[in-house]
Parts: structure tokens; sequence; C-alpha cells
């Protein structure tokens, strides 16, 4: 005598290696996938049922509750402009013995010229649309403003200076001109 238990699960086995077999298990499938599907949707989503599927599992569902627009005009974007770049900073120099234009502005990677022009009203031979102009004149002591690493627009200047006086002083380095 067979084992009871033992009879069901060979009749079980049998009938789903047929048709019926694979039709029920695409059924067993499918519904696999959509529990699986339904656990994956928002809490709010889950069920249909409305409130007569909440009072079924016996949990309620939360409320939700409109949020209040807000009153009053809607705020525009405010424009505020970029912050300009700073121009370049001067750097005092005091002139020392043997220093050129060229010497100085080698060092501070700009022109003679371009001292020439930013110094021209201080120092008047420094000026390279007058008469006067004579850039090897420095003097131990000047005080020269210098922009490092900038040069001189010469078409964007403003007027020069009126006149270059002669009570400069005898030249210190007469070398090389601006």
């Amino acid at each position: 005598m067979t084992h009871p238990i033992g009879r069901d699960r060979r009749i079980a086995a049998a009938g789903a290696s047929g048709p019926r077999g694979r039709v029920l298990a695409t059924i067993l499938l499918a519904g696999l996938a959509a529990v699986v599907a339904a656990g994956c949707l928002p809490g709010g989503t889950r069920g249909s049922g409305g409130a007569d599927s909440a009072r079924a599992t016996g949990s309620a569902a939360p409320a939700i509750t409109p949020s209040p627009a807000p009153t009053g005009p809607t705020p525009r974007p405010s424009f505020v402009p970029p912050t300009p770049t700073p121009e370049p900073t001067f750097v005092v120099y005091v002139v020392a013995r043997g220093d050129s234009l060229n010497s100085i502005a080698h060092r501070f990677g700009t022109t003679g010229r371009s001292i020439a022009y930013w110094n021209r009203s201080t120092y008047p031979s420094l000026d390279p649309d007058s008469a006067g102009y004579r850039p090897g004149l420095l003097k131990i002591g000047w005080t020269l403003f210098v922009r490092p690493n900038d040069i001189v627009d010469e078409q964007d200047l403003p007027d020069p200076s009126d006149s270059a006086t002669d009570e400069l002083g005898p030249p210190i380095d007469s070398a090389a001109p601006g």
C-alpha cells in the first residue's frame, strides 16, 4: 500500500508536465508578478477599494490634505549685475642708481613707454607726446607708478601734458630710450 500523500505528489508532478501544467505555471507566474508590482507602487496607489478595502484590511488610509497656495503676486527673479573686474593696481617704484625705463619695465612685465605714460603728469620729461620727452632722464628717488603685466593702449589715451620742464636735473642713465 502506498502512502496517500506520496500519491498526491506524483499526481501533482505528473499534471505539471503537460499543456495544462504550462498554463497553470503561466498563471502562477503572472499572479506573482502582479503581487511584486503592487508592492513597488507608492502607498496611496495600492488597491482600488477606497474605504471598503481599508475596512477589510483593518488599516485606515492616510488622508491627503492639500497645501494652501501662496497668496499675493508671484515673485520675479531680481537682476543683479555681475561684479566688475577691478582695474590693475599700481605699484610704487622708487628709482635707484642704474635704473632705466626699460630695466624697470622688464622687471614688472610692461614697457618703458607705458611707464612713461603713467607718470607723464608728475614728470613731464616722461611724456611721450611732448617735445621735451627724454626717457633716459630719471633721477634717483623719483617715485614711479607701475602697473605690473599691463601695457598702455596708445590709441586710447587722454590728452598729453601741457609742457615739459628742464628743471629736472641731469639724467642718471641715458643708455636706452623707452
